[in-house]
C-alpha cells in the first residue's frame, strides 16, 4: 500500500533537489536517496585544504542561461558571481582562442581579415560538395572547411567520444559556434556566472527544508518504491530496469589532478587538439573563482572513456545502437505506474544546468497539478526518444 504524499527522490544533485524542494514547500514529505557520500551530484564542490582553491570535484560546470526565471532561482539560493567562460585550445605548438572566432582565424591563417573578408574566407573553405551533413565530420568540412576542422575538432572529438567524428551525428556540432568578430565569451546567453560559495552550498540550501530528509550512501532499490505516494527518479534509466536491454552507452571522465605554485595556465579551460596528446583539456580551477585569490593552484588533466560498470558516467553516447536499445527501454518504462524518470540519466540526454532546472520545476509544478486533479503522472515529461 502507497504512503500518501510521501515522495521519493532518487539523486540528490540538481534535479532531486528542486524537485524535492518544490514538493517539500506544498507540503510533501520528501526522502531523497543518494548512493555518494555527498549532495550536488556531478556538480559538487568542496575547497581544497591546502590552497583553498573552489575544486570543480566532477569537472568544470559554468551556469548559463537566457531563462529569467530560472536564474532568479538559482540566485534566489546562492550569489552568482560575474564569470564568463573564455577558453583557449593549444594545437600545433600555438595557443588559440576558442570558439573559433576572428582572432582565431587571423591567427590560425596569418591574415588581418575584417568580418567580412574572413565569413568570405572560412565559405572558400568549406566543402559546399557536403549539401546535407549527417556525421560529425560532414558538419565541420561543410561548416569551417578541413584546417579547421583538423586543428580544433578531429583529434579533440576523437579523444571526448572514443570513436571517429565519422561515426557521430551532425547534430553535435550544432552546439559549437564560429564566430566573425572578436568576441571569445563561449556562451552566447544573457545571465552567466558562478555560485560564490560552490554549487554544493547552493543546492545544500536547496535541500534545507524541514519537511526534506537526505540519506546519503544509500542505493534505492526497485522493491522500495511501494513506500511512496510517488517517486521521482534520476538515476539511470538502464540501471532501473536492471540493465534488462544491456547498458546503455556513456562517456566517463577520468582526472589527473596536480598542484602549482603559482599560476599554471593563465585560463581557466585549455583544449588540446592534437591525437598526440592523451587528455582532452588541463582546467586550472581557481580561475573558475576570480573573484578570489589564491597563490597555489590546483589543476585537473582530464581524459574521457567508456563508462564500465562501476564508473559515474557523464555523457549519453546516443549513437544508433543506443537509440535502439534505448526505445526498447522506454517502451519498457512506459509500463511502470508512479514514477517519473527526470535528468540526465533518467531520461538518457544531455542537458545543461539550466535546462535540468527547468525541467525539474516544471515536472514538480505538474505533478502537484496532477494530484489535485486526482490525476496520474507521466513516466517522462519529456520522451528521451
Amino acid at each position: 500500500m502507497r504512503a500518501s504524499g510521501r515522495i521519493g527522490i532518487v539523486g540528490a544533485g540538481l534535479s532531486g533537489a528542486v524537485i524535492g524542494r518544490e514538493l517539500a514547500e506544498a507540503g510533501h514529505q520528501v526522502e531523497i536517496f543518494d548512493a555518494r557520500n555527498h549532495i550536488a551530484g556531478n556538480c559538487h564542490t568542496e575547497r581544497d585544504e591546502e590552497t583553498g582553491v573552489m575544486i570543480h570535484v566532477y569537472g568544470p560546470h559554468i551556469f548559463h542561461t537566457d531563462d529569467r526565471e530560472v536564474w532568479d532561482y538559482v540566485n534566489s539560493f546562492q550569489a552568482f558571481m560575474p564569470y564568463k567562460n573564455r577558453v583557449k585550445a593549444t594545437s600545433g605548438d600555438q595557443v588559440y582562442s576558442l570558439p573559433v572566432n576572428l582572432h582565431t582565424i587571423n591567427q590560425f591563417f596569418g591574415k588581418t581579415f575584417r568580418p567580412d573578408e574572413a565569413r568570405t574566407f572560412i565559405e572558400a573553405q568549406a566543402d559546399t560538395s557536403i549539401e546535407d551533413p549527417k556525421t560529425f565530420e560532414e558538419q565541420a568540412l561543410r561548416f569551417v572547411g578541413k584546417d579547421l576542422y583538423e586543428a580544433f575538432f578531429q583529434g579533440y572529438t576523437q579523444k571526448q567520444w572514443g570513436c571517429s567524428p565519422t561515426e557521430l551525428p551532425a547534430s553535435i556540432l550544432k552546439r559549437l559556434p564560429v564566430r566573425f568578430n572578436y568576441d571569445d565569451n563561449y556562451f552566447a546567453h544573457k545571465y552567466q556566472g558562478m555560485p560564490e560559495n560552490g554549487y554544493t552550498d547552493m543546492i545544500g540550501r536547496i535541500l534545507d527544508h524541514p519537511n526534506i530528509n537526505v540519506s546519503l550512501k544509500t542505493r534505492f532499490v526497485r522493491a522500495q518504491k511501494d513506500d511512496f505516494a510517488h517517486v521521482f527518479y534520476s538515476g539511470s534509466l538502464d540501471g532501473y530496469l536492471d540493465h534488462e536491454f544491456g547498458p546503455l552507452g556513456y562517456r566517463t571522465l577520468d582526472f589527473e589532478r596536480f598542484e602549482y605554485d603559482g599560476d599554471y595556465q593563465g585560463c581557466a579551460v585549455m583544449n588540446y587538439g592534437d591525437v598526440s596528446v592523451p587528455y582532452t583539456r588541463i582546467t586550472e580551477h581557481k580561475h573558475f573563482s576570480p573573484w578570489e585569490e589564491h597563490k597555489g593552484s590546483v589543476c585537473y588533466r582530464e581524459f574521457s572513456r567508456e563508462c564500465g560498470p562501476e564508473d559515474i558516467p557523464y555523457y549519453p553516447i546516443r549513437l544508433v545502437k543506443d537509440k535502439e536499445q534505448l526505445a526498447q527501454y522506454v517502451e519498457r518504462a512506459s509500463r511502470e505506474t508512479a514514477i517519473t524518470f527526470v535528468g540526465r540519466l533518467g531520461t538518457y540526454r544531455y542537458l545543461d544546468m539550466d535546462v535540468t532546472i527547468r525541467e525539474a520545476l516544471d515536472t514538480a509544478r505538474l505533478y502537484l497539478a496532477r494530484e489535485a486533479e486526482n490525476a496520474s503522472m507521466p513516466v517522462f515529461l519529456h520522451s528521451p526518444i
